[in-house]
């Protein structure tokens, strides 16, 4: 089939010849907010066309059709922490592969981590930088979740850390690092598999490809935790009034609202498809931004007023999308939710004050505040 192609709104280019690659590696947030002025549907070029959009019959669209929009050409294959497992698995193999990993992560499973889970956290005292802090202990509870504290915290450190650095080097490989991750993996799947467990690898290694999905979930929870963690502790001292146990859950929404930690998602074309009435042909780059979504003010009243209010009722459909949606919605979603819960409970009581720090978004493989976020605790 043969579409006549549509000329889509486009921001301006600085640099004409490059496109807008330069704005994408520089400044991606403005980039696309410029494009967001444009309308809901706009054009970007990186390289090859692009298409950006971020109404919710947009997302459902997207997010949906797992035949038309497919991962395996998607961002996440440039960086090798999430090149890999699930992630890249596509239609129609992507529903069975799910169903198999899906006990592992649900909620009623997860249950049985909990307290080793709460026991992995330091407790802190005094001034603290909450970005650092979210760092080590969403680490430690990581651990203690999947491998029961027993995987080396040097090496998983060494393992995760760039994650959190500015591309391009989360994309750079480095194979030595990623050589001894895996081999200390094998060695506790191996252990696993003959003294028994209860912790996820203990789960995960007795699969297909078990060792490799552990690994790319590994490397998905741990930024997108870390950050969601460093902000609310941010939001928590800045509006004392939401620190108690009924206001944490519309605290965290709120802060997963306004700064999405997966802050844009991408999908290639299967096939020639119209997409909200624009002819797009196969191998076309798709993008759907939760960021954008989430700043809607025809979705969101006041979008960048922090007010977990908001949450006391549902949000519109496809309108929300922190973990993603539809049937890729996020493996790790409980998981995330259960460290979160806990690494927060012990501020509930005492003081908790803002000291000073640079919270603005500064996006990379996630969406993380500049930092430092210095607060101060006192239980």
């Amino acid at each position: 089939m043969t579409f006549a192609r549509r000329t889509l709104p486009a921001p301006p280019r600085r640099w004409p010849p490059l496109g807008h690659l330069p704005d994408w590696g520089g400044h991606p947030l403005e980039l696309l907010e410029a494009g967001a002025r444009l309308g809901p549907l706009f054009e970007l070029n990186l390289g090859l066309r692009t298409v950006v959009g971020y109404s919710p019959g947009f997302n459902r669209r997207l997010l949906s059709d797992l035949s038309a929009f497919r991962s395996a050409g998607s961002f996440s294959r440039l960086v090798p922490y999430l090149a890999g497992g699930v992630i890249l698995t596509d239609a129609p193999a992507h529903r069975e592969r799910r169903a198999t990993l899906n006990p592992s992560f649900h909620a009623r499973s997860l249950e049985a981590l909990r307290q080793r889970v709460r026991a992995a956290i330091r407790p802190v005292r005094g001034e603290f930088d909450a970005l650092a802090w979210a760092d080590t202990n969403v680490r430690r509870m990581l651990n203690a979740a999947f491998f029961s504290g027993e995987f080396e915290d040097a090496l998983l450190h060494a393992y995760l850390a760039p994650l959190r650095r500015p591309f391009p080097l989360p994309m750079l490989p480095r194979p030595a690092v990623f050589a001894r991750f895996r081999a200390e993996l094998r060695r506790l799947g191996a252990l696993r598999r003959v003294r028994g467990g209860d912790d996820l690898l203990a789960q995960l290694c007795r699969l297909e490809g078990g060792l490799e999905e552990t690994r790319i979930a590994l490397g998905a929870a741990h930024d997108t935790t870390t950050h969601t963690l460093a902000w609310t502790l941010w939001h928590l001292a800045a509006y004392p009034q939401w620190r108690h146990p009924e206001g944490l859950g519309p605290v965290i929404r709120e802060t997963l609202r306004l700064f999405p930690p997966g802050w844009m998602g991408s999908r290639r074309l299967a096939r020639d498809l119209e997409v909200d009435g624009c002819a797009l042909p196969r191998g076309t780059l798709v993008m759907y931004s939760p960021y954008l979504t989430h700043r809607d003010p025809s979705l969101w009243p006041e979008p960048l007023a922090f007010r977990p209010q908001r949450f006391l009722h549902k949000p519109p459909a496809w309108a929300y999308l922190p973990f993603g949606g539809g049937e890729r919605t996020c493996l790790g979603m409980h998981l995330a939710q259960l460290l979160l819960e806990e690494a927060l409970s012990g501020f509930l009581d005492g003081t908790l004050r803002p000291c000073g720090g640079d919270p603005r978004p500064r996006p990379g493989v996630t969406l993380g505040p500049a930092g430092p976020l210095h607060l101060s605790f006192w239980p």
